[in-house]
């Protein structure tokens, strides 16, 4: 093992980024889910209990203040009107109502929502320049008598901060939503309304239909197309001098001045509103393309595993009617401390189909019963060579320099083969062009639920995809403990690399590139044992990626190659920069994301994509299962398994990934083995170490 990888640190940084990044995420889509969805906002206002007071129902006009003279109304003088528009400003209709009113050298009172505002404050900007005057409909346009405090503050102060930030102004005149002439102000409303003066703001009712623009009147429109049509129809009406703002028709004051404060809130808003939207809006494509490439990527899986099965069986080499092939084996089992499975390992290949074996076990430098354990295995057939510590790399290549026969079986020391693996494995070498060969792994300790979990995981995403993966000749890892290689090939890529932490994939991506071809044979089965604890879990799965990400660096090349290395970097280079890199990448905020559609949007129908898409897993994980001749039982706890273990697996891919652009370098981690690998099938106890004398 390279001094670097001796010492590495585990950086933490991804940490920090997670803990500071994903809770900023959330808040800005919780403010855009509070805003753009309204929520604990009353989308209706109560019947009023008690009517207006009568100085605003039958008072002068539908402009309401209170100050220590008490109650005051008025309405616009005689031929005036005050054109007002609720809502908005609206992308669509606003320009077009700026330009009906220049073309009519109008001037009219824009009410606007603060949220919109926040979201094009170049309207608010333009309504300004326009000489036209802005007041406040509230930030979301919810009914002010049915809000609780905290939200009646945030809808009065957010569209100040929202206008402060957009025109630099802070104005006086409120139009409540959901009222319309003085006497709407009744009930709750009227509470509220009490309220909002209290904070210096003036009311903006509207008069009564029946009123003539002749008498002066204030009308009320909102912002859409109708409206576009009753304006330019209110424009051509006789008996109006002129049409101007309420301030200026009533001689008011519209705005106070702003803070350096409130200016810096305003701006900042704005920048969250458009930042929340953008991300809500990035958010929804990504969505719907992860959740289209994992669909596919399901189809693909089962349309080419069910080809594998009843297609290729007839064409690939190691077919039926091909040759058998009955040549010695050599058997390469590197071990580092496995005095709890070595037993078992080795027996398991004493027991093979496959008579002409060499079984050689390198001892790296155990400091444990290892070697001693391999060695009192009396058989001619086993060899115990005994290293100094360097490594599993280093291990298989003085393996390899031992090796007698010309086909080489790798094999990890916590794995039991099946009577027939090795021999199943090596038929495919049959054909020429065959470097190396996948086996059949599968899990032996099955007990517990993280376990069961990794059952699932090896059935229907390792075995799954490398059925998909000869299919498509890309297959991107011969795994450790059960492979198959031409003696000459791996000499000819210069044995196992130490560069990487996952020698097995980096040794079955250099395989391609010179040429060899790889396949899977699920009929060679062996047995190993998986992590029992979360954190071995975390160890071995943070290697694996780690690894995978140096090697698919390192082989990056192999995407601009022609022949069969085209095809492989194209292809299984590409999978698994999607599907193993960006996707788990980008998995927690789609989480978030999917948090805010429930909170925010139909929970109902985000709850139907999720159990639809766990749906299609399911059949998927069952053709799996069937394939692989397995019971179909675990699927139970696949829900599980999606909520929890997959999240863990995302994070070790964002660990890997914050880790090599840090520059850091990992240690080798070693599982702490239990030898309880062969436990499914009913294998041999495992070796216990026996006190020293």
């Amino acid at each position: 093992m390279k001094a670097r990888h001796k010492q590495s640190r585990d950086p933490r940084g991804h940490w920090l980024l997670l803990l500071l990044v994903l809770p900023a995420m959330f808040a800005v889509l919780l403010f855009e889910g509070w805003t753009d969805h309204e929520v604990d906002a009353a989308k209706s206002r109560s019947p009023c209990t008690e009517p207006a007071p009568d100085a605003v129902a039958y008072g002068d006009g539908p402009v309401v203040g209170i100050n220590s003279g008490g109650i005051q109304t008025a309405s616009m003088p005689a031929r005036t009107v005050a054109l007002t528009f609720d809502g908005g400003p609206d992308p669509v209709w606003t320009p077009r109502l700026l330009d009906l009113l220049r073309r009519h050298q109008a001037r009219a009172t824009f009410f606007l929502f603060g949220s919109q505002a926040a979201r094009h404050p170049e309207l608010v900007r333009r309504i300004r320049a326009e000489g036209h005057e802005i007041g406040s409909n509230t930030y979301t346009g919810a009914a002010l008598g049915e809000a609780s405090a905290p939200r009646f503050s945030s809808e009065l102060d957010l569209t100040q901060a929202a206008l402060a930030g957009a025109a630099d102004l802070n104005t006086t005149l409120l139009r409540m939503p959901r009222t319309t002439s003085p006497d709407t102000l009744c009930g709750k409303e009227w509470q509220a309304a009490r309220q909002a003066t209290a904070r210096g703001y003036v009311l903006v009712a509207a008069d009564k239909a029946s009123r003539k623009p002749a008498q002066g009147l204030v009308r009320q429109f909102s912002q859409t197309a109708t409206a576009y049509q009753k304006t330019a129809k209110l424009l051509t009406a006789r008996g109006v001098d002129r049409f101007t703002t309420v301030s200026d028709g009533l001689d008011l004051t519209p705005y106070t001045p702003v803070s350096t404060l409130a200016r810096w809130e305003g701006t900042a808003l704005i920048g969250v509103t458009g930042l929340g939207r953008t991300f809500s809006g990035a958010m929804t494509w990504v969505l719907g393309i992860a959740g289209g490439l994992g669909v596919l990527r399901l189809a693909l899986l089962a349309v080419f595993a069910r080809a594998h099965v009843r297609r290729l069986e007839r064409f690939r080499p190691g077919a039926p009617w091909m040759r058998e092939v009955t040549e010695p084996v050599t058997v390469l089992v590197p071990a580092y401390n496995e005095e709890a499975g070595i037993a078992s390992t080795v027996h398991s290949l004493l027991d093979s189909t496959h008579r002409h074996l060499q079984i050689v076990v390198i001892d790296d430098g155990s400091t444990d019963r290892t070697a001693e354990i391999a060695a009192g295995i009396s058989d001619p057939r086993v060899e115990v060579i005994r290293t100094p510590n360097g490594g599993k790399a280093t291990a298989l290549n003085t393996g390899l320099a031992h090796a007698r026969y010309e086909i080489v079986v790798m094999v990890d020391a916590d794995t039991v083969f099946e009577p027939d693996a090795v021999h199943q494995l090596v038929q495919p070498l049959a054909h020429p062009a065959v470097g190396a060969v996948s086996g059949n792994t599968k899990v032996g300790n099955r007990r517990g639920l993280l376990a069961t979990w990794q059952h699932l995981e090896y059935c229907f995403g390792f075995n799954l995809d490398r059925r998909m993966f000869e299919v498509l000749e890309c297959i991107t890892t011969v795994p450790g403990a059960i492979g198959a290689f031409r003696r000459d090939a791996l000499l000819g890529v210069g044995g196992i690399g130490d560069d990487t932490l996952a020698e097995d994939t980096d040794l079955t991506m250099a395989l391609w590139r010179a040429g060899w071809r790889v396949l899977y044979e699920e009929s060679a089965v062996a047995w190993t044992e998986v992590p029992t604890s979360l954190r071995q879990l975390w160890r071995q799965r943070y290697r694996w990626c780690y690894g995978t990400i140096q090697a698919m660096w390192k082989h990056r090349g192999a995407v601009l190659d022609v022949g069969t290395s085209g095809r492989f970097g194209r292809r299984g280079l590409t999978y698994l920069a999607l599907f193993q890199v960006l996707l788990p990448l980008l998995a927690p905020v789609i989480d978030v994301y999917a948090l805010y559609g429930v909170l925010f949007r139909d929970p109902w129908q985000s709850a139907g994509v999720w159990f639809a898409f766990l749906g299609v897993q399911l059949a998927s994980a069952a053709y799996a299962l069937r394939l692989d001749g397995e019971r179909r039982r675990t699927l139970w706890s696949m829900p599980l398994q999606i909520l929890v273990y997959r999240q863990l697996m995302y994070l070790v891919v964002i660990q890997s990934v914050v880790a090599l652009l840090f520059g850091s370098r990992l240690t080798w981690q070693r599982m702490k083995r239990s030898g309880s690998a062969a436990e499914q099938i009913g294998g041999p106890a495992p070796y216990k170490s026996l006190p020293t004398r």
